[in-house]
């Protein structure tokens, strides 16, 4: 928000300097972001008066122009390339020497294809005032020559620049910047009051309203007879200080109020609109230009304003070409309007459309401002383009924003930090706009200004003065309560400035307690380091990603989308943590990182429940092996992360069960799923499936795993007993089944283990062989089955014996034949 000195002291009666203005901005919460003063940078441009302009002999486009620039610069000659120069023109001149801020340039004399030039004459570009039109400046004729720029234009004038938060819209307005400051002795408030003007006819054009919900009161009034043309050199110096090109008297007026009272308001050349009636009403798909040149088609979400013939405005964001203002028009129609600020600021996003009358309209505007802004309005433009006013004409009526809050003195102590005197806590709220409904001495209930929309409407906390009353009604209620006087108690510490809030030390901790986690918190955090150590790299990913990788990843199902996303490939809530895993990797892997290893422990969303889940992903090659070599990453590498996690959560590994029914997006037949029986799954690993390989853009298959953290029941800590080493050793025997091809491997492992479990300590694959030397539609598979003695060697019968129990319980469980 940028003002100019001379503009807040419009509304200001002060002595005070830029300094100290500047100071108390920073203390009341209105950063200064920085102060320009064009009256330094821009002393030397004189007035100028162009007393011929010959063609250049030789450029086509050049002109030389003989200059009067005052005393001293009498007859200048100046090699200008502007269209617009000509004999007669006066203009701003830069004579050698001169430093020109829009082409961060010092004027140097010189020849031009042959000819002198001692100077420049300058556009508004070139002096950094905005970029108003093609060609150089053009000013009054009766302008002095030789006079400089900066005092013709009043550009003694510096300009203040402020951050607005969020919260405070009300600070969008010179008036109420110059209120906060009144309030902390920087000046007093000037009254304002502004005149009626007494319509002397009924106004040809009315407002049919059919968007309520968007836009609940407006007003509107004709003025004819106008005369439209440039604005008075006052005006236009304002406008362009605060970063706004001048147009014309009826545009730069409506501009004005923007930024001096915070009210947007737009006019309506009358001979243009088709019909009687401007209506409100959602947009249904047309497309119209608008006044940046742009063509827009508006949706069923966009408030409009429509006349006969078509879509006019873009409400509270921009209007349109066709009924906009020229210096033709004689009659106009005012518009001023509240418009509701999430409808604003939703089709502002919509359309990417970023106006001041936008900013204002988001954030809400002074609801109780609108007839005297449509009466200040009106005797502007009377006062400088003449005409004569209709009556007013109103649809809707002003909402019911009266609001009161309390402020309990000893609440400003407990929360504040300070003791502030009742007489200065209504004193400074008396001065911000606050009016007392009701003090005694306790407390002091004030009603909330109409400009303030961001001071909370609070309840009565009067109606609850126990600790039993309060817990007995709404928390929400409770809240909007506190945030209500809490709001009040930071109007009041402002004010006085939060660098007197005494400073109080926080007690010394003497010792630094141990997190207190849940055991779900515990099984995420442990689960984080145990991925870490396995040299993975852990991200944060949002919970929202696109609506078509959702659907692509198991459920997009419209309850988890979200009706206001942050932007539109973030408008679902992620069925898995993969789904922001996946275009991370795609990311990091087209800027160069060839070899990824990501994992997240994070939310998971499905249409009953949020759930926990550690996803991975690697791709690429593992790191390099003590013998030099990097193997490419494999589906053995996730089942690795995903048996070491488990294990590492007290799951006993051996009892897992593998099976091949896994997710959609898992390779159908490179990957497996493990769990504990039928029910509690407890994660997956393999390959990403093919289409999304190709999807995703990646040129290999990356290897994937999921972790169902909530499905873990870790079991309490035990100490470990050092593994007891059997004095006898080991005997190793190979067996080959003949099974058919739709039998799981983990079937004929699990089948041998559980032949005898006292002799059998493992079981391994080591081949699967499908071809001549096996009957159609069979697979021979493989296994070497450990026998670890415990207290004696075994005998050769011993041996054949507990062969005999594999090879019947792999055929009773699975139907194999011993090859």
């Amino acid at each position: 928000m940028k003002f100019t000195l001379s503009w807040l002291r419009d509304h200001l009666d002060t002595n005070k300097s830029l300094d100290e203005i500047c100071a108390a901005l920073n203390v009341i919460g209105l950063e200064v972001e920085g102060v320009e003063d064009p009256g330094k940078t821009l002393g030397a441009f004189r007035i100028a008066r162009i007393l011929s302009a010959a063609q250049h002999p030789n450029a086509d486009r050049l002109q030389v122009c003989q200059v009067d620039a005052g005393e001293g610069f009498e007859n200048v000659q100046v090699v200008c390339g502007a269209p617009n120069a000509r004999a007669g023109l006066v203009t701003i001149f830069a004579p050698v020497g001169t430093y020109v801020p829009g082409s961060d340039i010092t004027l140097k004399a010189g020849k031009i294809r042959g000819e002198q030039s001692n100077g420049m004459m300058c556009s508004t570009e070139e002096l950094g005032l905005g970029a108003e039109q093609d060609g150089i400046m053009e000013l009054p004729e009766d302008a002095t020559v030789g006079t400089s720029y900066v005092d013709f234009a009043d550009l003694n004038d510096p300009v203040i620049e402020i951050s607005i938060t969020p919260n405070r819209g009300d600070a969008l307005s010179i008036r109420n910047i110059a209120r906060d400051l009144a309030a902390v002795g920087m000046g007093t408030l000037k009254p304002w009051e502004p005149k009626a003007v007494e319509g002397s006819f009924p106004s040809e054009i009315t407002w049919d309203n059919q968007f309520t919900q968007a836009c609940p009161w407006i007003l509107g009034r004709t003025i004819t007879n106008v005369k439209n043309g440039p604005s008075p050199e006052w005006l236009q110096a304002r406008l362009r200080a605060v970063g706004v090109r001048p147009i014309s008297l009826l545009v730069d007026i409506t501009n004005f109020f923007t930024f001096d009272l915070g009210r947007p308001l737009h006019v309506f050349d009358v001979d243009k609109i088709t019909g009687n009636t401007l209506t409100l009403c959602p947009g249904q798909g047309e497309k119209f230009i608008a006044l940046d040149g742009k063509e827009y088609q508006v949706t069923d979400k966009d408030c409009v304003i429509a006349d006969q013939s078509g879509v006019q405005s873009l409400a509270g964001l921009m209007g349109g070409e066709h009924t906009g203002v020229t210096e033709e028009t004689s009659s106009v129609f005012i518009e001023c309007a509240l418009f509701n600020p999430v409808t604003i600021a939703l089709s502002g996003r919509r359309h990417f459309i970023t106006t001041d009358a936008r900013q204002r309209f988001e954030r809400g505007v002074d609801q109780a401002l609108l007839p005297d802004a449509m009466e200040a309005a009106t005797q502007m433009i009377l006062d400088l383009c003449g005409g004569k006013a209709s009556e007013v004409v109103s649809v809707g009526a002003e909402p019911a924003w009266q609001r009161n809050a309390t402020l309990r003195f000893a609440q400003l102590k407990e929360f504040g930090g300070m003791e502030v005197a009742p007489h200065k806590v209504v004193e400074i709220l008396t001065s911000l706009g606050f009016i007392v409904q009701n003090q005694d001495e306790f407390s002091v209930t004030v009603e909330i200004p109409s400009w303030r929309n961001d001071i909370v409407m609070p309840m009565n906390m009067s109606q609850h003065p126990s600790i039993e009353a309060v817990r007995a009604v709404d928390l929400q209620q409770i809240a909007h309560a506190m945030e209500g006087e809490v709001d009040l108690i930071e109007e009041v510490l402002r004010i006085i400035g939060l660098d007197h809030v005494p400073e109080v030390s926080l007690p010394r901790c003497q010792a630094i307690p141990k997190a207190a986690l849940t055991p779900e918190q515990e099984r995420s955090t442990y689960c984080a380091r145990i991925l870490a150590a396995r040299a993975l790299v852990e991200t944060v990913g949002f919970s929202f990603v696109d609506h078509e990788i959702a659907a692509r990843l198991g459920d997009a199902s419209e309850d988890l989308r979200l009706l206001n996303p942050i932007s539109n490939d973030m408008d679902q809530l992620r069925p898995t943590p993969l789904a922001s895993l996946l275009p991370t990797a795609q990311r990091n892997i087209a800027r160069g990182w060839a070899n990824i290893g990501f994992f997240e422990v994070g939310p998971a969303f499905v249409q009953e429940f949020e759930k926990t889940i550690a996803a991975g992903i690697r791709y690429g090659v593992m790191p390099r092996q003590i013998n030099g070599k990097a193997p490419e990453v494999t589906l053995w590498d996730v089942k690795a992360d995903v048996y070491t996690v488990l294990e590492g959560l007290g799951v006993t590994v051996d009892s897992l069960q593998v099976t091949t029914d896994t997710p959609i997006y898992y390779h159908p037949g490179r990957s497996g799923r493990l769990s504990l029986g039928p029910k509690n799954i407890l994660g997956y690993f393999g390959e990403l499936h093919p289409s999304l390989v190709k999807e995703f853009g990646f040129d290999q298959a990356p290897m994937i795993f999921e972790i169902m953290v909530d499905n873990i029941i870790s079991k309490k800590a035990q100490k470990k007993k050092p593994p007891f080493l059997p004095p006898f050793q080991p005997l190793k025997r190979d067996f080959a089944f003949v099974v058919k091809k739709d039998v799981q491997v983990g079937k004929v492992l699990s089948a041998a283990k559980q032949a005898d479990r006292q002799f059998i300590s493992n079981v391994e694959l080591f081949d699967v062989y499908v071809g001549e030397k096996v009957s159609e539609g069979n697979k021979s598979v493989a296994i070497q089955v450990t026998l670890q003695p415990q207290d004696h060697s075994l005998k050769d019968e011993e041996i054949e014996a507990i062969s005999q129990k594999i090879i019947k319980e792999v055929s009773r469980l699975t139907g194999g034949t011993l090859r």
